[in-house]
């Protein structure tokens, strides 16, 4: 039992960035991102045994932390009032946005949650297929959501004659 803490305490710190990032991404205020970090080690602390090794930890780590954060939010949906990434009104021109990670974070605050985890594993690097098997997805709707996705920030973006910035 001692030495599953010391490789649970030692994998969650490892691994700590995916969690944070998927924090972030999801909530804004620090509070709520502590609070949702604590709700997600607890839940991968409960299922830390039934890990198969399958898949990468990091994956693993990914999945669990996702399917966490998604569960929260579907509790909290009923107190948050969302906009559709078409009624939001994105101000970029009004962002100061120091850097192009900040006004990644602002854009992904307007997307909805599985879209919004499909574009955070896209982001990291995932495949099509390694996102589905996260998701519990098929890899096509994986690749239409994603169409749809950079889709509508590129309509978004034309019609409110936003420029982007080339490096």
């Amino acid at each position: 039992m001692e030495l599953q803490k010391r490789d649970f305490v030692r994998i969650v710190a490892e691994n700590q960035g995916i969690i944070r990032s998927l924090c972030k991404a999801y909530y804004a205020g620090n509070e709520d991102q502590k609070d949702v970090f604590q709700d997600i080690v607890l839940q991968l602390w409960k299922s830390f045994g039934s890990f198969r090794g399958e898949s990468k930890i990091s994956t693993w780590i990914y999945k669990v932390s996702l399917n966490t954060i998604l569960a929260k939010v579907r509790k909290e949906k009923h107190k948050i009032t969302t906009e559709s990434i078409g009624n939001a009104a994105l101000s970029f021109s009004h962002a100061k946005a120091d850097d192009d990670v900040e006004l990644l974070n602002q854009v992904l605050q307007y997307l909805k949650g599985v879209d919004k985890a499909i574009v955070i594993l896209y982001l990291e690097g995932y495949k099509n297929k390694e996102i589905s098997q996260m998701l519990d997805l098929t890899a096509t709707n994986v690749s239409t959501r994603l169409s749809r996705v950079k889709a509508e920030l590129s309509a978004k973006f034309k019609n409110q004659h936003y420029e982007l910035k080339q490096p």
